[in-house]
């Protein structure tokens, strides 16, 4: 009777394990939701349906992209914390979900425990662009530039703790100089009073700034990789100048914690393939992007360094959400 009872509840324990296997197995069987947290048209919004394209293919079920913006992805970003965790609801996370732990000390989330982290999907270097009157030629002239005029060039960002906003920090702090931050609503906006001369310099995202350096409107000064991007070999990387220099925009897939782990293995499978796709790599590398497609424990190492290097440069930059 005991050895009985044992195998009942080894029986009940396994129960839950096999559930998830049959579900798994079953995956996906209706559409899958896939949330960016930012506005159409943007990065993020563009590797999303590319990626969701790839999956919808091979996963045999339509991946639909949803664009939920609004407090700097935090809208979008709760929407999936709080979701059922089937696998059905998405999170294609931009650069601001490892800075938000640090800048919204209130989140309706817990950043790590909320997620369970699918795949890393690709890292995009900032580009450093300067108007073209600006007398500097080079990072280093740049820095001689701002010892010369403390606190007098202006540099411009999508808005107070943006990835372009703490890139720059990192940058005055590792050089040495001062200059003038001027927050706006958005790159765009940011972009377009660099182009007019209303202020000297900003970082932003190689896909937004692209079009404006080569059209001369813009000077493109460096990358904020640790090498050179393959799509601009021309221009130099700011760790030439400034060694260890490196403010990378990542993008991770995300899914509820308590995703089944088979259903979590099945879409970092099919991510990582779809990332491996010479179609896929070549689209990313016109903005400047690299598929990465690693491991979700990979993953979870990575957004816990990052949120820990963002949330130094946000504390000591005194960043806080506009």
């Amino acid at each position: 009777m005991r050895q009985l009872k044992f195998f009942l509840l080894l029986t009940i324990a396994g129960t839950p394990t096999l559930a998830e296997r049959a579900l798994a197995q079953t995956y996906p069987a209706k559409p899958v939701r896939m949330i960016v947290s930012t506005a159409a048209g943007g990065s993020a919004d563009t590797l999303a349906r590319l990626l969701a394209q790839k999956l919808s293919a091979t996963l045999g079920q339509s991946v639909v992209v949803e664009n939920r913006s609004g407090s700097g992805g935090v809208v979008g970003t709760e929407i999936v914390a709080k979701s059922t965790p089937d696998g059905y609801t998405l999170l294609l996370a931009y650069h601001s979900h490892v800075i938000n732990p640090a800048l919204y000390p209130n989140l309706p989330f817990d950043t790590v425990k909320a997620f369970a982290p699918i795949t890393q999907v690709a890292v995009q270097p900032q580009l450093l662009n300067v108007h073209p009157s600006l007398p500097a030629k080079n990072v280093k002239e740049l820095i001689a530039l701002a010892k010369a005029r403390p606190g007098q060039l202006l540099y411009g960002s999508a808005g107070s703790g943006s990835g372009g906003h703490l890139a720059n920090e990192i940058f005055n702090s590792m050089a040495g100089i001062r200059m003038t931050h001027v927050p706006y609503k958005g790159s765009a906006p940011a972009l377009i009073d660099v182009i007019a001369g209303h202020t000297q310099l900003m970082f932003a995202t190689l896909i937004t700034s692209l079009p404006h350096t080569r059209s001369g409107r813009l000077r493109a000064m460096g990358v904020s990789s640790l090498k050179r991007a393959a799509i601009l070999p021309e221009v130099p990387a700011i760790a030439e100048t400034l060694p260890g220099y490196e403010t990378m925009v990542s993008y991770f897939l995300l899914a509820p914690a308590g995703t089944p782990e088979d259903i979590v293995a099945k879409l970092n499978a099919e991510s990582a393939k779809a990332l491996r796709e010479p179609e896929v790599i070549e689209r990313l590398a016109r903005d400047g992007a690299e598929p990465v497609g690693n491991t979700p424990q990979a993953t979870a190492r990575y957004i816990a360094s990052e949120i820990d290097k963002w949330g130094k440069a946000v504390k000591a930059s005194g960043a806080h959400a506009d």
